[in-house]
C-alpha cells in the first residue's frame, strides 16, 4: 500500500521540486499539498492515515508551538521539519516532537535519503542538527535570541528601546511595512504577542 505524505509550504516551485525529487528516488508514495496552516489540519482532519508531513514552519498562518499541536492531535503521524531554520530553531521544533529535520540546501539524494528514514525507522537527524542536539543536552536551555536572524537582531534592538515601527523604518531606511513583517517574526520566534514579554525576555537574554 502507498504511503501518503502531506507537503506544507507556501511555495509552489518548493513543493514542486520536493515532488520530483521525491518521484525520482521513492517508490509507492503518495503526495499531496497544503499551502497554510489551516490547509494542513483540513487535510489532516479529512485523511488519518497520512504518514509523514514535510512541514516548513514559516509557512503562511504558522501559529506558536505548531508542531507540538500537531503531534498532539496526530501523535501517529511523522513530521520532518524541511527549513533553513538555524540551529536554536532547529533544536525547539525538535523539543516540539518533531522527527527530523532538513536544510532546504540539501542535495536531491539527501532530501530522498532523510524522507525514506523517516518513514523507515521513524527519525532522521544529519550529522550537524546531531551535534547541535548533544551541546544543547549539555549546555541546557538555548538562548531564544539566538533564533533571531541579523536583521531580526537589529529590529530588535530598536524595539526594546522603544522605538515604534515607523521609527525604526527611518532609521533602518526600509519600509514600514518590512518592519512589521520583521516585528511579526520576532514575536512569533520568541513565542510572544506583546512587548511587555519581549522586554522580560531581554532582561533574560540580554544582547546589550
Amino acid at each position: 500500500m502507498n504511503k501518503k505524505i502531506l507537503i506544507a509550504d507556501d511555495y509552489f516551485v518548493v513543493m514542486t521540486g520536493i515532488k520530483m525529487i521525491l518521484k525520482k528516488y521513492l517508490k509507492n508514495i503518495d503526495l499531496e499539498y497544503a499551502l497554510n496552516y489551516d490547509e494542513i489540519f483540513e487535510k489532516l482532519a479529512d485523511k488519518t492515515d497520512y504518514a509523514l508531513l514535510i512541514l516548513d514552519p514559516g509557512l503562511q498562518g504558522n501559529q506558536k508551538k505548531m508542531t507540538a499541536e500537531i503531534k498532539c492531535k496526530f501523535p501517529n503521524l511523522k513530521i520532518l521539519i524541511f527549513s533553513t531554520h538555524n540551529t536554536a530553531e532547529v533544536i525547539s521544533f525538535i523539543l516540539e516532537g518533531a522527527d527530523g529535520y532538513l536544510n532546504k540546501l540539501s542535495h536531491e539524494d539527501e532530501i530522498a535519503r532523510a524522507v525514506l528514514e523517516v518513514l523507515n525507522t521513524g527519525k532522521y537527524y544529519s550529522k550537524e542538527t546531531m551535534d547541535a542536539l548533544i551541546h544543547h543536552s549539555v549546555s541546557g536551555k538555548s538562548n531564544p535570541l539566538e533564533t533571531l536572524s541579523e536583521r531580526e537582531k537589529t529590529v530588535y534592538k530598536l524595539l526594546i528601546k522603544g522605538y515604534g515601527n515607523l521609527e525604526i523604518a527611518n532609521e533602518l531606511k526600509i519600509h514600514v511595512a518590512t518592519i512589521s513583517t520583521y516585528k511579526r517574526r520576532i514575536f512569533q520566534k520568541l513565542g510572544t504577542n506583546n512587548l511587555i514579554d519581549i522586554l522580560e525576555i531581554n532582561r533574560k537574554y540580554s544582547m546589550e
